[in-house]
């Protein structure tokens, strides 16, 4: 998150006056499409409590900075995709909780002002940091903000490889059923979310944004709220999601080029 503050500048944020009815149709998108799929899947799938709630905080969550790699080999609109995951980002604190209480409280007692502390230390915080970093730095922020991205991919592979170990024992039993959850929830995240696209009469670049920004969450945050507000087991679908979205993405990314 600090490293997304990094890259964000002035300009990121000149979309939301050059296209604000898509910006509003992603995010709005966002919100609804993820969580009432992960509800769905959860009540079809008859998941285990904890398996739930983790899937539902995957759908809760905001849009993930992996989909602007992903627009980009897309051909989708970058700067549209930059400004959905900064407003989605921004958003979360109010929504996520909120969102994450009404769907999944009938399975745990759901901790929202706890909650939105968490995800003000972990999104507003370091996000805010680093636009302050970058903007005090300007020019000589560059040669670091090449080496970032590598910095995030090592954090998120070790992430992933704690929530796995921890589940160990649980993916013996759910694990097959947690990754066919995930798959389903992210395939129609990108699905949905290019319909919603196509209905409001937008172009193919933005549809394909809006898909991608849609069914690409943030699910770093999802394991992170998992582990510290419920157990170990619910980190497993954000842990799972992390990685299968970048291959789906990098599917779709291959299949549009293609077309």
């Amino acid at each position: 998150m600090f490293g997304m503050g990094m890259t964000l500048q002035p300009s990121d944020f000149v979309v939301v006056v050059k296209y604000p009815l898509a910006l509003v149709t992603g995010v709005v998108a966002q919100f609804i499409i993820m969580p009432l799929v992960a509800w769905l899947l959860c009540m079809l799938f008859n998941l285990p409590p904890l398996l739930a709630i983790g899937v539902i905080l995957v759908g809760t969550c905001p849009g993930g900075t992996a989909s602007n790699v992903i627009t980009y080999l897309s051909k989708g609109d970058v700067a549209l995709s930059v400004a959905m995951t900064t407003a989605s980002t921004l958003l979360s604190p109010a929504l996520t909780p909120l969102l994450t209480y009404l769907l999944a409280g009938r399975w745990v007692p759901v901790p929202v002002v706890s909650m939105v502390v968490s995800i003000v230390q972990v999104i507003i915080v370091p996000v805010a940091l680093g636009i302050m970093v970058r903007l005090l730095l300007k020019k000589n922020i560059a040669r670091v903000l090449m080496v970032l991205p590598s910095v995030s991919v090592v954090a998120i592979v070790t992430i992933i490889a704690g929530i796995t170990a921890a589940n160990a024992h649980a993916l013996q039993s759910v694990g097959c059923m947690a990754v066919l959850v995930v798959m389903l929830h992210n395939v129609a995240g990108l699905g949905l979310g290019y319909g919603a696209a196509a209905l409001m009469g937008f172009d193919n670049r933005v549809r394909k944004t809006i898909a991608i920004e849609v069914g690409m969450q943030n699910s770093g945050l999802a394991v992170s709220l998992a582990i510290v507000h419920f157990d170990a087991l619910a980190a497993l679908p954000g842990a799972i999601f992390s990685i299968w979205h970048n291959i789906s993405g990098s599917l779709a990314a291959w299949w549009w080029q293609r077309r």
